[in-house]
């Protein structure tokens, strides 16, 4: 039985901005996207004889359609008239789960790039993104990874020179969000600010760091409820302690990152982290 292994990268929202509501119900994105190297790992087999089967490390994690990765699975057989005889897969997560890094969908897209190679369909990356929009928003994005502007629901990719190489620290508070609660918070206040979008892109092509760092923002941050506002603040408060040069809130949250030009700095602010947050991680961009 042919099996592959493939890493599901987490991703970061270097910026984040809601331009409004859509007709269709969705909401208009414009965001800008990392890739880091902090990852799930993925063991996909085909020809297994029975049907779609996934198991997952974490007890707690959806085995059937619920879970993005099955759902991708059953997607990319639809759309690419193939049948697989069988699909298994198994799935060692390590990106924590409702944290606004994409891990689901980052496990999706990782299943869509397996099924590809498995059954040697030679699809293009805009493909399997297209395929990966009926499973999820973010999905598109993570099958491109890197350095990606994201608009529209986040199907629209457009890829941006890489992010300067650079040690991250990412810590994920003891609470989860709710995406529907955040966004209907956000429909009802005005925005006191947004993202400076085409700055972050000019520092990006420019290769700077600092000027990527210095525009890091999530309009999110200005809807969070206040108690959780504060254990946010006071995450990105450590991080620029230690000599972050700028630190922002990922997606819907509530994990929090910062980015550091030097190795120990960013170690040192992991540690302290670390002794409060369980799921605090020290990674860099891809």
């Amino acid at each position: 039985m042919p099996t592959i292994e493939v890493k599901a990268y987490a991703k970061l929202n270097l910026t984040l901005d809601v331009l409004g509501r859509r007709e269709d119900g969705y909401h208009e994105l414009r965001m800008v996207m990392q890739s880091v190297a902090l990852s799930d790992t993925l063991r996909v087999t085909t020809h297994t004889g029975g049907g779609l089967a996934v198991s997952t490390d974490k007890s707690f994690l959806p085995c059937d359609e619920r879970n993005l990765a099955a759902a991708a699975a059953l997607r990319f057989q639809e759309a690419a008239g193939v049948d697989l005889g069988g699909a298994a897969i198994g799935i060692e997560k390590r990106i924590p789960v409702c944290a606004g890094m994409a891990g689901g969908s980052s496990d999706a897209a990782a299943v869509l790039r397996a099924l590809d190679e498995l059954a040697q369909t030679n699809l293009t990356a805009a493909a399997l993104a297209k395929i990966g929009e009926a499973v999820g928003s973010d999905v598109p994005y993570c099958v491109h990874g890197g350095t990606a502007l994201a608009e529209g629901r986040g199907e629209l990719i457009t890829p941006l020179p890489p992010l300067p190489s650079c040690h991250i620290v990412l810590c994920k508070p003891y609470f989860s969000s709710s995406t529907p609660e955040l966004f209907r918070q956000l429909d009802s206040v005005r925005l006191r600010r947004r993202p400076d979008t085409a700055g972050i892109i000019s520092a990006l092509e420019a290769g700077d760091l600092e000027g990527v760092a210095r525009r890091l923002y999530n309009v999110f941050e200005d809807v969070f409820p206040s108690r959780r506002a504060v254990e946010i603040t006071g995450i990105k408060n450590t991080l620029i302690q230690h000599g972050a040069l700028g630190a922002c809130m990922s997606g819907t949250g509530p994990t929090v990152f910062g980015l550091f030009p030097e190795g120990d700095c960013a170690r040192r602010a992991y540690e302290d982290l670390g002794q409060t947050y369980r799921e605090t991680f020290l990674t860099k961009s891809i």
